[in-house]
């Protein structure tokens, strides 16, 4: 086997098992608050276009994806993000969930005899990491802090480092903090993107999950400054969260021709192309925004009424965007267990979701509280929230 698979960390998920596997929950019914699985309804009109296309189950797809929903992607990307101009043939790659584009862009970027550094978030989601080892990269963590807002700070992060940097990730808005990058921040990382000629991938699968004000993207940033041709820029959006069909596997990745050229290359071989009857349900889903406005609703007042209920008992901050408390605890495995023993929520502790570094673990004494399910769910958690605290 590569041996590679061996730096490999255990996933969070797994970790929490181990955590639990002595615990013997509260005798009430499981409220899952630890997995990122969006619980909304999944839209009407998507699940009857994938029936309306059922015949295509004997349909191969192609790699590139179907010129429609390439072209639906770059219209909802200009609308969304004001782009000055897009091309749905060069500019845009559907793939099956971003967790796959994620994972496999980095084995087609990364130059393996380099051994370069991939740059990124530190807590961060899981696949850069696992990605970047099984590249043969080197991961490099920045720290994401309350100090820094969640944002991490890139100018400390040493010359010889970026010099030898292939790939950043950002993601935004963050997961697990829910912290949103600015157009100055973008404009900053673009900038050293030239200085250093690394690319950046912007991971935005949680954009459309706001509060007020809709979160800007890094294409939106290119378009601002005149980079239309989104040199050394890519972006992940995924239906996901967007549009409640996790179990879809449906997004894209969009940005710069002359990588995507060869990431098609690879893909093609990859062998990851999307059914398609789902990049027909998928059409339907970019072109249409009412359900993701009905989506936003429900978040915000599950938000709302958890402000409300519990922020006299717990340091509850509202994220920037996305559906996740980054809630500080006085430890965080202790702090998810008690709530299993006692209340039967399960939480994830922030610690399998970041890495020692020399400044310590960020994501120590943090859980990851996601507000994913129905309301009715949510209320019963606060009330046996309330009941332990």
């Amino acid at each position: 086997m590569n041996s590679s698979l061996s730096l490999l960390h255990p996933y969070p998920f797994e970790k929490l098992n181990q955590l639990f596997k002595d615990v013997v929950p509260a005798d009430l019914p499981l409220i899952p608050l630890s997995i990122g699985e969006p619980k909304h309804p999944a839209p009407d009109f998507v699940k009857q276009a994938i029936i309306d296309n059922f015949e295509h189950l004997s349909t191969y797809p192609n790699s590139k994806g179907l010129p429609e929903l390439r072209q639906s992607i770059a219209d909802w990307l200009t609308r969304r993000f004001k782009l000055n101009t897009i091309s749905a043939e060069n500019n845009i790659l559907p793939v099956s969930g971003t967790r796959e584009a994620i994972f496999s862009f980095v084995q087609a970027l990364v130059k393996r005899e380099d051994t370069p550094y991939v740059v990124m978030p530190n807590p961060f989601y899981q696949i850069y990491e696992g990605a970047t080892l099984l590249a043969g990269a080197k991961p490099y963590f920045i720290n994401c802090t309350q100090e820094n807002n969640y944002l991490g700070d890139f100018d400390h992060v040493p010359s010889e480092v970026w010099e030898k940097t292939a790939l950043l990730f950002v993601c935004t808005p963050g997961n697990p903090t829910g912290a949103v990058l600015s157009k100055d921040q973008f404009k900053k990382l673009i900038a050293l993107s030239d200085q250093y000629d690394f690319v950046i991938a912007s991971d935005e699968c949680y954009s459309e999950l706001w509060f007020d004000e809709a979160p800007v993207g890094l294409l939106e940033v290119c378009a601002e400054i005149g980079r239309n041709d989104y040199k050394n820029c890519v972006v992940f959006h995924s239906l996901s969260k967007r549009s409640n069909l996790p179990g879809m596997r449906s997004g894209f990745v969009a940005g710069d021709a002359n990588l995507l050229k060869p990431y098609l290359k690879y893909r093609t071989y990859h062998g990851a192309a999307m059914p398609v009857q789902h990049q027909l349900a998928s059409i339907v889903a970019w072109n249409d925004e009412n359900h993701v406005e009905e989506n936003r609703k429900l978040y915000r007042a599950k938000f709302e009424l958890f402000q409300n209920e519990l922020g006299h008992l717990l340091p509850l901050q509202k994220p920037d965007a996305g559906f996740y408390y980054w809630l500080k605890v006085d430890h965080d495995e202790n702090f998810a267990k008690m709530l299993m023993e006692k209340a039967h929520i399960k939480v994830l502790p922030g610690r399998y979701l970041s890495r020692e570094t020399p400044q310590g673990n960020p994501g120590e004494n943090h859980v990851r509280l996601a507000l994913v399910a129905e309301i009715a769910q949510c209320e019963q958690a606060i009330e046996r929230l309330e009941r332990v605290l």
